[in-house]
């Protein structure tokens, strides 16, 4: 039998920026089955935010314009506990996460290591993120390893309707399909927190919305809870919002910050994800393009790395001057989107910041340039400004759409300025696994914590508990690390067992 143990929580400095609070009270619930059939798009702020897995899947599909709320589903066992697009393809959902249980060794091993211990037994996790394959076996482990839950979306176009389907009729409570409407976002979530005989104590959020729903629709339901896990750099800034105006009545855990999501999800998925998200919606040639990266901190050296890489010319444009400093260095010029946004063939936001992208650059663009996002959320880029009578929209395929001005020129805009990665493409399922060990030992820590060991606060991961989660990932690669002897131990202050660095390193 193993036992995990995970060391005590450094609590998190706090951003001296913050991200607009968004006002769920606001937010108009119809919680009526007979509602309209509108179709209008999702604009919650956090429905896009970063980074979890892929959301791509041939037989997903727009054919099917029955709403999932207006149907009678109920999986083998009897239960309707659930609504997804179609429960009759759990089968097929059921393949990609078999498929993606190979390329995730670090939270299988994590599985097989603690099931028999069970840390989160009595656990009931709320959990909001992007669901796919990758996201199926996390929700998997953690049944593994005791916890109840029940899972919504974090984002209108990044849910595997297949995947939903098989946990559906895995006996999971699964409220999501791809291409929700705004009010049905937020139903789903709604349908998952407000559970008759059931009581939340745990939250893994991906951009803050159950959280805030929670806190202003549920405010007695939210102060049960234990913990909050966070994962984006939107949910992020929230929860140091509300702790700031001493709304957060429970600890939650930074897992956005952490080494492991960082340094590998952002960077690597990144460097991956964006070649496969530009081929599949637009099947655009590199080679020689005019590409502009705005923005260049993990997501954007990912991004610039991976296009240079197949011969564009690639800019950035940013704000850090160490940041800028580094773009310089690695070969990438460094200029203002307004000086070149007419010669561009290909724009891409890594910011996470607002209207990086305005009305007044999109006029500016040569026709036939490719606008994308691959920030935490969908603000980077003004696609309000684009509504207006005087433009046309033009669906072409699957989350590409022609904006066309009134002279005849039209640009491309992906996933109406959403994460185009995990909505147009997949997340490579090994760096997943990485951020999702992560998250699996953080609602571990939070849970089992003694009364008292962490405050009203937002906390960081600590060195030790980043280093476990690469460990889990090293014998994939049949690495072997060497070992420090006494005498170096000494020499450098370490412990044998680490953590190897302090905890102002950069990496």
């Amino acid at each position: 039998m193993t036992t995990i143990s995970l060391p005590l929580l450094s609590r998190a400095r706090r951003p001296s920026a913050a991200i607009e609070e968004k006002d769920v009270s606001e937010i108009k619930f119809n919680l009526n089955p007979g509602r309209s059939k509108l179709h209008t798009r999702s604009i919650s702020q956090s429905s896009t935010d970063s980074y979890s897995s892929p959301s791509y899947t041939g037989s997903s599909s727009d054919e099917d314009e029955v709403n999932p709320r207006d149907k009678n589903q109920k999986n083998s066992k009897g239960s309707s506990d659930f609504c997804v697009k179609n429960i009759d393809n759990a089968a097929f959902g059921r393949r990609e996460i078999e498929i993606a249980e190979q390329e995730m060794p670090g939270l299988m091993a994590l599985r097989r290591r603690a099931e028999n211990d069970k840390p989160l037994s009595g656990a009931k996790i709320i959990g909001c993120t992007h669901i796919t394959a990758q996201t199926a076996v996390l929700v998997e482990t953690l049944a593994s390893l005791g916890a109840s839950v029940r899972w919504a979306a974090c984002n209108i176009y990044s849910t595997q309707n297949e995947v939903a389907a098989a946990l559906a009729e895995a006996g999971f409570s699964i409220y999501a399909w791809k291409g929700e409407t705004e009010e049905d976002f937020w139903w789903c979530i709604d349908k998952c927190i407000n559970s008759e005989g059931w009581q939340p104590n745990m939250i893994l959020d991906d951009g803050g919305d159950a959280t805030h729903l929670m806190l202003k629709r549920y405010p007695a339901m939210f102060n049960m809870i234990k913990g909050i896990v966070e994962e984006s750099v939107t949910g992020v800034h929230r929860l140091y919002q509300l702790s700031k105006s001493g709304k957060l009545t429970v600890p939650a855990m930074n897992v956005n910050d952490s080494v492991t999501k960082t340094k590998f999800d952002n960077l690597y998925s990144c460097r991956e994800s964006i070649l496969d998200a530009l081929k599949r919606t637009t099947d655009v040639m590199f080679g020689g393009k005019q590409i502009i990266i705005c923005g260049y901190g993990e997501v954007g050296k990912g991004c610039a790395s991976a296009l240079k890489g197949l011969g564009c010319n690639v800019m950035v444009s940013e704000i850090d001057p160490i940041c800028a400093l580094q773009a310089c260095m690695d070969g990438f010029r460094v200029t203002r989107l307004e000086e070149v946004v007419k010669n561009i063939d290909i724009l891409i936001t890594c910011s996470g910041n607002k209207n990086v992208v305005t009305r007044n650059h999109m006029d500016k663009m040569k026709t036939g340039c490719i606008v994308c996002n691959m920030g935490h959320s969908n603000t980077e880029i003004d696609v309000g400004s684009l509504r207006t009578p005087d433009l046309t929209w033009e669906k072409v395929r699957s989350q590409v759409d022609h904006i066309i001005w009134p002279d005849g020129k039209r640009i491309i805009l992906l996933a109406e300025g959403r994460l185009v990665n995990l909505s147009c493409s997949s997340v490579p399922s090994f760096v997943v696994s990485i951020t999702s060990a992560t998250q699996a030992l953080a609602l571990i820590e939070l849970y089992n914590a003694p009364q008292g060991r962490y405050k009203q606060d937002v906390y960081l991961l600590p060195k030790k508990m980043d280093e476990y989660v690469a460990s889990l990932h090293l014998p994939t690669f049949d690495a072997h690390l060497t070992e420090l002897s006494d005498e170096q131990a000494k020499y450098l202050g370490l412990n044998k067992t680490g953590p190897f660095k302090p905890n102002y390193y950069r990496y």
